[in-house]
């Protein structure tokens, strides 16, 4: 990267940018950034703190970019008509997307690991950076979200860990097809299933990514995945399953805990007691997923094991915000039916009436998988359970809006659940404190949407408040 280089983000608070702007700016560079959410009044706190940094902020109005010498970074879709880059093109700027930046970073390390899959990514790239931290590795780590680990009161957004140029820890997204991008030194594959492209894409864009890797890290469980391993020479593939025989890591005797899991984890002729403090057999899939990763990387298994126990967990990953009145608050990013099928699973391990509030972060995946919703929510409520979800978020343009939250209600709703679908998210809030009672759990889900969090802390006030009358 050119030394004098300066980088303007265009969407530099978004969860995906601002680890990407640490980790550039911890390399010397300025750093320079816009974004729609600091227009709109909306997190001042984060952009407060930005600032406080060393980073130079402008409405996104195109005022920002006024010279050849930036580097203007964008989300994956660079449109014209947003005026950070109409401004590039006039004056000459380098335009990158977030995963051009990201792979260069990422192949300029001498060694690499990359998370990909539908579902588990953030919190198996949390788990590898603790680890390997813990190791004192000193890894560089991009994630999609806060580890809770790496969080403080200077760092309360720690969604990048800044560590040595040797080792570089990132989770890759295959949704806009950029895993091609990228060359690991360790491939990771947590699963693979219908999210946004098609099977014949995935395998594609899986199948190479594993390619060009010297160790991959696949899941015998997901018959995707496990394809993948057939494919690779003999000694490529490290392989991990829930009481799989055959896998190099296996995990056996499943005891959940209401904040954690316990497991045996056998690895050849060795055994080892495993405690997390993370809920749900999904994550016990997703730690063999980080355990694999650091064995291709020669940390011990013993070692890896007792750092897990510290793992603090990923931001909005089942966060629990609080509980009043014996009802309790969770905030959860699950927004496909692979991880909303985990977050209930996980939650009917232990009893209570689940209130689920599902925001959609779009209209588009509500058409894809519209099936897979309604049979997902009606497969795995319970009769008591009631799931609210308003109008999926809409930024205008030219989205179908063919399939909206009512037909997913209906849908559930046709499979003997209760569901309902609100105009707004205000109205499912309101529905939420109108029935909530003691034994209750609360889980807001979404993606794509910061003032989520800010939703599920407002509910759990407006819960006090109630119980205090």
């Amino acid at each position: 990267m050119n030394q004098d280089a300066s980088y303007f983000f265009c969407g530099i608070g978004g969860s995906g940018m601002l680890p990407l702007a640490l980790i550039v700016q911890a390399q010397g560079h300025a750093i320079e950034g816009s974004d729609r959410a600091l227009d709109q009044g909306r997190t001042p706190e984060k952009f407060d703190w930005l600032r406080a940094h060393g980073v130079t902020l402008h409405p996104q109005d195109g005022s920002g970019v006024t010279r050849a010498a930036q580097t203007v970074v964008a989300t994956g879709a660079i449109e014209d008509t947003v005026p950070d880059i109409g401004a590039a093109r006039r004056v000459g700027a380098v335009i990158k997307t977030r995963p051009q930046l990201l792979s260069q970073l990422f192949n300029a390390a001498p060694t690499s690991v990359g998370v990909a899959g539908t579902s588990g990514k953030s919190t198996i790239t949390g788990m590898i950076a603790w680890i390997l931290s813990q190791a004192e590795r000193n890894p560089t780590v991009v994630n999609g979200a806060v580890m809770k680990n790496f969080a403080d009161a200077d760092h309360p957004f720690a969604s990048a860990l800044v560590g040595g140029p040797d080792l570089f820890v990132a989770e890759v997204d295959e949704s806009d097809g950029s895993i091609a991008g990228y060359d690991p030194t360790v491939a990771v594959v947590s699963n693979i299933s219908l999210d946004h492209k098609s099977m014949e894409e995935l395998r594609d864009l899986f199948g190479g990514f594993t390619g060009r890797a010297a160790t991959a890290v696949l899941n015998l469980d997901n018959p995707e995945t496990a394809a993948l391993v057939q494919t690779l020479p003999a000694g490529k593939a490290i392989t991990f399953a829930l009481g799989e025989e055959k896998a190099d890591l296996s995990a056996y005797d499943l005891q959940p805990m209401p904040t954690g899991m316990k497991f045996r984890l056998m690895e050849g002729w060795s055994e080892y007691d495993v405690v997390l403090n993370v809920p749900g057999a999904h994550n016990v899939a997703n730690a063999l997923a980080a355990l694999g990763a650091v064995k291709a990387l020669d940390v011990p298994t013993g070692q890896a094991v007792k750092a897990l126990e510290t793992f603090a967990g990923i931001r909005r990953r089942m966060e629990v915000v609080g509980t009043v009145n014996d009802i309790t608050v969770i905030d959860d990013f699950a927004h496909n039916p692979d991880k909303i099928a985990a977050t209930l699973k996980t939650l009917h391990a232990f009893d209570g009436r689940l209130l689920i509030l599902f925001q959609p972060h779009g209209f588009g995946p509500l058409k894809l998988m519209r099936q897979e919703f309604i049979d997902g929510f009606a497969g795995l409520m319970r009769e008591t359970d009631v799931l609210l979800m308003p109008e999926p978020v809409y930024y205008g343009g030219t989205t179908d809006r063919s399939v909206g939250s009512e037909d997913i209600a209906a849908g559930v709703r046709a499979a003997g659940r209760q569901a309902q679908a609100l105009p707004t998210r205000a109205d499912c809030g309101d529905r939420i404190i109108e029935i909530a009672q003691p034994g209750d759990r609360i889980i807001v889900m979404g993606a794509r949407d910061d003032t989520l969090s800010s939703f599920a802390v407002d509910l759990l006030g407006r819960l006090d408040q109630s119980a205090g009358r």
